[in-house]
């Protein structure tokens, strides 16, 4: 088998920068803070933080750190707009812990019922045994409709998954997304944004399974079936993502980890992009281009935010409020010594109002009981 992997808080509108080396900026704090300086300009330690790229055409897009959560610039990061087969990725956020990657299904039919007209397919056939994680290696490479429609299948069917990945931004801390169709099929009422977007490719990149399957440039996806009822030769698939791949004139980006590319004819070219570069981990997130490539846009931001580590003051997180519900085989990132010791100090503040409530409770019943008992001796004086 040929497997090759390869190596809430944001204000919508103009583009949001800062600059500096200080906390996350609340929204209401966006305009110049102490020791902002523009793009371009120098800070007071005497670095230089870089100008944004002007060639990014996006409606809507995001660079963050995938390790912090810290994002570094946006712009209409909260834009509801179609995700397209980027939606995949939630999709994959909740389907992934409930099937085993070793369990073989049989496609019956009515798996592949309601496949839209259009939709991308990786082969999927009907009599056809697949192994689970065949199956994501058609979701994560070929954007596989068929595949996304056994995989729903086998949890429970359509709208059940549909219901879970709506609770599952929920638990992200993902406001701006809506599930109609967890392909990402163009659906009435279904959107997301760029910044829910991010979320989503850093929750998966925690999960090992889900990293393995979207930095996957080539793999085998098992052949159809004859007349006879044998068993096709499998064939090679490759990875519809042009800056893994390096596929039709586009250069594979250098340090590039996956996520998910997607493209319909109302979303236009959406892209979740994450890649490593001198001990930094970035992710980005374009919807929408208007002039040039998605990957010419991702491209660009990637670029800038390399240059800008360390540099930019971030304007907001991608981390949810509150704790993040995971699961043995698809948990969110990893607990920063941050979030640890902001969780200590949630609990350690529940356990001490806890105590202070029940010696209020213990007060007040004394207090009660005093009163009463004053109120029948002057009765009794009587």
């Amino acid at each position: 088998m040929i497997i090759r992997p390869a190596v809430r808080s944001l204000c919508t509108g103009a583009v949001v920068l800062a600059v500096g080396a200080t906390a996350i900026a609340p929204c209401a704090a966006l305009a110049p803070l102490p020791g902002y300086r523009p793009p371009g300009s120098t800070s007071g330690s005497g670095t230089e933080a870089p100008a944004l790229p002007g060639e990014v055409s996006a409606l809507s897009w995001v660079v963050a750190d995938a390790t912090t959560g810290d994002v570094l610039a946006s712009k209409d990061a909260h834009r509801h707009l179609p995700p397209a087969s980027t939606l995949k990725t939630l999709f994959a956020l909740t389907v992934l812990p409930h099937l085993p990657a070793r369990r073989v299904h049989t496609v019956t039919s009515a798996d592949l019922n309601g496949l839209g007209a259009g939709s991308s397919r990786v082969g999927v056939v009907e009599g056809r045994a697949y192994r689970v994680d065949d199956l994501w290696r058609g979701v994560f490479l070929s954007s596989g409709g068929d595949a996304v429609h056994v995989l729903a299948s086998m949890n429970g069917g359509w709208r059940k998954t549909r219901d879970e990945m709506r609770e599952r931004a929920v638990q992200l801390g993902a406001q701006d997304t809506r599930v109609m169709s967890p392909d990402g099929y163009d659906t009435p009422g279904q959107y997301s944004s760029a910044f829910d977007l991010a979320v989503f490719g850093r929750t998966g990149l925690a999960d090992p399974a889900f990293a393995r399957y979207c930095s996957t440039s080539v793999a085998e996806f098992p052949g159809g079936v004859e007349r006879s009822g044998r068993a096709d030769a499998p064939y090679e698939i490759q990875n519809t993502n042009r800056l893994l791949a390096g596929t039709q004139d586009v250069s594979p980006y250098p340090g590039l980890i996956g996520v998910k590319n997607g493209y319909t004819t109302e979303a236009g070219n959406t892209l979740i992009a994450a890649a490593h570069r001198d001990g930094h981990t970035l992710i980005v997130t374009v919807m929408n281009p208007q002039e040039g490539t998605v990957y010419d846009n991702a491209r660009s931001l990637l670029d800038w935010g390399f240059s800008a580590a360390g540099k930019v003051r971030p304007v907001g997180s991608l981390r949810p409020p509150v704790a993040r519900t995971s699961t043995t085989s698809a948990a969110g990132p990893a607990q920063t010594p941050a979030d640890a010791a902001l969780m200590a100090t949630h609990h350690s503040t529940t356990r001490k109002a806890s105590v202070l409530g029940g010696f209020a409770a213990v007060g007040a019943l004394l207090a009660s009981l005093s009163a009463s008992l004053w109120l029948l001796r002057r009765r009794r004086r009587r």
